[in-house]
């Protein structure tokens, strides 16, 4: 029976993780370490200058005092009794599009996962509605199990690759689809910090307070889920761009009298 772990950064006891761990307990063997509390936008951070800690929450469920990356990590290296086959990060309550990637713990459980040479993938589903994670849940189940055959027969992801999978918020029967897509990008504005003066006359700050802007791109994230379609992006950890490494080296750049190499 292949292993699955799950994870994710809305905490072990949200609701995304429950109905991805229960969907995921029909593909393989699932075993879930996941923060204790919440750690949205942990990045992909690391616990260095403080012990972490393991509660055991039931058979193959376990939280940890530390970010998603901490989790992968621990389960990876010392929970689980053999390298998981697939880590699966969600269902994140909220979308995890565009630059948001670059701030998403659940994006980055999945990051780890694959720095660790394991198949990854990370689901988030968009919240502007009350929806539950049932349909999100099922792609989950049906994505994972196909990445679980494809790998089986030698058709892996790409090196250093994992999916950032965003789900609508709608039912299952009003998905229009699926779409490979690339990542978004948002234009920022002055308004994305807000604010405000507390009680005592002193100010505070909200980061993040007006309504995102989207550039149009119609192959993006964000315009799938937008019409209503599940958006399935490959993300590569390697951020080099090798198109500009090719244009840079005719710079001129000198330390201590010797020319680039």
């Amino acid at each position: 029976m292949k292993r699955i772990l799950v994870s994710n950064d809305d905490g072990i006891d949200a609701d995304g993780i429950r109905a991805l761990a229960a969907a995921l307990e029909a593909v393989g063997e699932v075993t879930v370490v996941a923060p204790e509390r919440e750690q949205s936008a942990a990045s992909h951070s690391l616990t260095l200058h403080k012990p972490l800690r393991i509660y055991e929450r039931g058979p193959r469920r376990f939280a940890v005092s530390g970010t998603p990356t901490d989790c992968v990590n621990m389960a990876v290296h010392h929970i689980m009794p053999a390298p998981p086959d697939i880590v699966v990060s969600g269902i994140n309550r909220g979308a995890n599009l565009g630059d948001d990637v670059t701030y998403s713990g659940t994006v980055s459980a999945a990051m780890e996962g694959t720095l660790l040479g394991i198949p990854s993938v990370a689901f988030s589903q968009i919240m502007w509605r009350p929806t539950p994670f049932d349909g999100a849940a099922r792609f989950a189940a049906d994505l994972v199990r196909q990445m679980l055959e494809r790998g089986a027969a030698g058709e892996m992801l790409p090196p250093d690759t994992l999916l950032n999978v965003n789900v609508p918020d709608l039912p299952w029967e009003a998905f229009r689809g699926v779409r490979w897509t690339v990542q978004g990008k948002r234009r920022f504005t002055k308004e994305q910090v807000v604010e405000k003066t507390d009680p005592r006359g002193r100010k505070y700050y909200w980061v993040g307070g007006s309504d995102l802007e989207w550039e149009g791109n119609p192959d993006s994230d964000h315009s799938a889920v937008t019409q209503g379609y599940i958006s399935v992006t490959p993300v590569h950890l390697d951020l080099t761009n090798h198109d500009a490494l090719r244009r840079l080296r005719d710079w001129r750049l000198d330390a201590g009298g010797r020319p680039p190499a």
